[in-house]
Order: C-alpha cells, then sequence, then structure tokens
C-alpha cells in the first residue's frame, strides 16, 4: 500500500517525532487495510488550537491528546483519503512525563491510536475496548514500544 501523508507542524517543534517517524508509525497502524493507496493528515498543534477543536467537534472543555476525524467521500465516488488526526504536541509531552514514558512511545500510540479511530475502532463500551487496545498493543510491540495500556510498565521511573 502506497501511503500519502501530510504532516502539518503548527506547533513548537521542540522534541516532535520527524515525519519519518510518523510515516512508520502510520504504516504499522494501516497494516493489513486493503487499499493500494492511502491518503492521511496528521496535524500537530499547540493547546489553544487543540482546545477549540475539541469544543467544536466534541463539546469537550480543554486541550486533549488526539482527534481524528474520518473522511467519507460523497456518494458514487471514491477517494485515498482515511482521514485527518490532529495530535496536540503539549498534551502528549504532559501525558508521556506523568506515566513515566519516552515521548516517542506516546508520539506513536497516539498515531496509532487515532488511525484506528479512523479505522473505524472505537472504546465507547469495554467490549470495544478491549479489541482497540488489543490490536494497538500489538502493533505497539511491533514498533518496538511497550504496552501503552499497562500501568505497571508505565510507572514513573522516580518510584
Amino acid at each position: 500500500m502506497r501511503l500519502l501523508l501530510s504532516v502539518q507542524v503548527a506547533a513548537v517543534r521542540r522534541g516532535l517525532p520527524s515525519e519519518t517517524a510518523i510515516r512508520r508509525f502510520a504504516r504499522m497502524a494501516l497494516e493489513g487495510l486493503r487499499r493500494k493507496r492511502v491518503a492521511l493528515g496528521v496535524r500537530i498543534v499547540n493547546a489553544a488550537e487543540s482546545a477549540t477543536l475539541n469544543a467544536r467537534y466534541r463539546g469537550k472543555r480543554g486541550a486533549t491528546n488526539v482527534l481524528s476525524f474520518p473522511f467519507e467521500a460523497p456518494p458514487g465516488t471514491k477517494s485515498d483519503t482515511l482521514g485527518d488526526l490532529v495530535i496536540c504536541a503539549p498534551v502528549v509531552r504532559r501525558e508521556a512525563r506523568a506515566l513515566g514514558i519516552a515521548e516517542t512511545a506516546h508520539w506513536a500510540h497516539m498515531v496509532v491510536h487515532g488511525i484506528m479511530h479512523l479505522r473505524g475502532y472505537d472504546h465507547k463500551n469495554d467490549r470495544e475496548a478491549a479489541v482497540m487496545e488489543r490490536r494497538e498493543t500489538r502493533i505497539l510491540r511491533a514498533l518496538g514500544f511497550p504496552n501503552p495500556y499497562d500501568t505497571a510498565a508505565h510507572r514513573p521511573k522516580h518510584e
């Protein structure tokens, strides 16, 4: 499958994963998708933009780590576009510190988690969450990262 990836950075660039890393995370999350080409947008934003989008599209206050916007082609048309992810750099940084994990591991999780939503996975109930979490964990392990849902593995290092 050919991945057409667009990465936009509208946040402080310090500590962000490279486009190559984002592409690697995305490719693993897209594995098994039966398409010849997939177009995906990833926008990295600050807390203000994340909070605005979170309020507008989810009715929730404050910035969030990742938002997924699936694309639906108009009836009778075809598109390679899967959708867009909006990832909030300061939230990812803060969460990684709080979990005591490498920022790269958390970035990988946010890309994978967002793409799982674009692929139709959700976590609205325990059954859906278990399916989604198993798939994310398998992908992240293949990328060389620990299970993001294993709280023992994410205890802060100073404890």
